[in-house]
């Protein structure tokens, strides 16, 4: 392009020169005031992660005193150095980031967190390939993701679950190396999200390794604040001249800990897997009473404390008894199979009523229960001259968990991705013929370094722009599912089940 001669011409050229330059920094401004953004918030999210962590290490502390063994104190030990190996790393990085802050000039005016110089991009390069810093940085992170699995024994599951790696370069990067990929000609701005989200995998590859270290402890802590003694008794009447059965027992019991003693009516009970069995001869007819008393020591603090209450049984001629042939609860919206049976009365003699659940007689003792409110649900058994009440649970059915095909979230293939219709809730181990629907969920798209998008989709499969924003997936590019909604039979309202997060790999 010639240069005009003309001064008007001239100075019209370079006044659209200068113009085009201030729309590309306020764009640029927009940007790197982003990367700041992005960088907070990953300290943020370091902050939930580090407290995460210290709340798991007090629970393996807690654990492994109440239960001394060779064991514990070496995954105790473990714990621990994973936090120090962690933290180490971490520290390492912060006077990294110190030192870039001061090549971009130190503080702003404007906002002292900010350098000055953000947008130079060849201090950057010069201080992390030039000068090899990024080879020290890359070779650190091999170091410390080796020393953090070497603490959880090497395990391959461990190892997948760690997000602290120097990942591979793609196929048609330009790169020669990873330092080059990540810091080549970076604005002093950008480098800024890239070390903290180092920092950020360093504090999670901690958390996986505490989460290792914790199992093999022996798992959470062992919480005795509630406990209520329970009989289990082979018949619920006996007939008279019969013997009297029943497994006496306490429901909070734990099979790692022998600290539980049982005494039944002024007798001490021998115990086998926590379960000490009380026996008695019968005689006559009518109601009968014992009183069970267990002393229960907390391996955690080293208290003693006692429950004890009455326990009756009925000694008759017939007996009535009622078994679900599901679960011991009731579930609103669904079929609730039971089976009624009497000793010695005909299956066609035997009547069930009932409050708080509504029964209809399907033949042969069986009987099906319909519920609509959660609460408690009373069934009352009668037939040959026996009636007993059944008291019983009535639940809304648990929560289904979000899928996203077979997937509950992670890493996924482009193809793979896109093969999926939409978002679907799957009731887990659940026995009962119920199907939840799904009403909706906030999608979101974070496309690799740039903004996110946000939308919300109705139903379970994608919708309209929500489809759009699927097609578009590619290599790094990031899904949100929020809020995913369904209604489950007998809901009233919609329920929220929780949350997926995608990232293409």
């Amino acid at each position: 392009m010639s240069i005009p001669k003309e001064p008007r011409q001239l100075m019209i050229n370079l006044m659209y020169l200068v113009l085009t330059a201030l729309l590309a920094l306020n764009v640029s401004a927009e940007v790197m005031n982003a990367f700041f953004s992005l960088d907070k918030g990953l300290k943020s999210s370091r902050t939930i992660v580090e407290n995460n962590n210290d709340q798991l290490m007090a629970s393996i502390d807690k654990q492994a005193d109440a239960y001394r063994n060779e064991s514990n104190e070496k995954y105790r030990k473990n714990a621990k150095e994973a936090q120090n190996v962690a933290n180490e790393f971490t520290a390492y990085i912060e006077t990294i980031r110190k030192e870039v802050f001061d090549l971009g000039k130190g503080p702003s005016k404007n906002d002292p967190t900010i350098p000055m110089d953000i947008r130079n991009k060849d201090v950057t390069t010069r201080y992390f390939i030039n000068e090899n810093k990024g080879k020290e940085i890359e070779d650190k992170i091999n170091e410390t993701r080796q020393k953090l699995l070497a603490l959880a024994d090497n395990d391959k599951s461990v190892e997948t679950a760690l997000p602290l790696m120097v990942e591979e370069l793609p196929a048609n990067s330009p790169s020669k190396n990873w330092p080059e990929f990540k810091f080549k000609q970076m604005p002093v701005a950008a480098v800024f999200p890239i070390l903290g989200k180092m920092q950020s995998d360093a504090k999670n590859s901690a958390t996986a390794i505490l989460n290792f270290c914790a199992k093999k402890v022996g798992g959470e802590d062992i919480k005795f604040d509630r406990f209520t003694p329970a009989v289990s008794a082979e018949k619920s009447y006996v007939i008279s001249g019969d013997r009297y059965v029943a497994d006496v027992f306490l429901s909070a019991f734990s099979s790692s800990a022998d600290n539980i003693s049982i005494n039944v009516g002024g007798s001490n009970l021998p115990l086998k897997d926590g379960i000490a069995r009380y026996e008695t001869s019968t005689s006559g007819v009518g109601e009968r009473t014992f009183k069970v008393s267990i002393n229960v020591k907390n391996p955690l603090t080293g208290q003693t404390e006692n429950f004890s209450k009455d326990f009756k049984y009925e000694v008759g001629q017939r007996s009535v008894a009622v078994s679900l042939d599901k679960m011991n609860v009731f579930y609103i919206g669904v079929d609730n199979p039971i089976s009624v049976s009497a000793a010695g009365v005909s299956s066609n003699d035997v009547r069930v009523s009932a409050s708080g659940v509504t029964v209809s007689a399907q033949g042969g003792g069986k009987f099906n229960v319909r519920a609509t409110t959660p609460g408690e649900a009373k069934l009352t058994v009668s037939g040959g001259g026996a009636s007993q009440t059944f008291n019983y649970r009535v639940k809304r059915i648990p929560d289904p968990a979000p899928r996203l095909g077979k997937y509950k979230g992670g890493q996924l293939g482009n193809g793979e991705f896109k093969a999926q219709g939409g978002i679907s809730a799957v009731l887990e181990n659940f026995d009962f013929d119920a199907k939840c629907d799904m009403v909706g969920f906030e999608f979101t798209y974070y496309p690799k370094r740039q903004d996110p998008i946000v939308v919300s989709n109705s139903g379970a499969r994608w919708g309209g722009q929500a489809a759009d924003m699927v097609n578009k997936a590619k290599p790094g590019d990031a899904y949100f599912f929020d809020d995913i909604k369904c209604k489950c039979p007998g809901d009233i309202a919609a329920r929220n089940i929780g949350s997926i997060a995608i990232k293409i790999r």
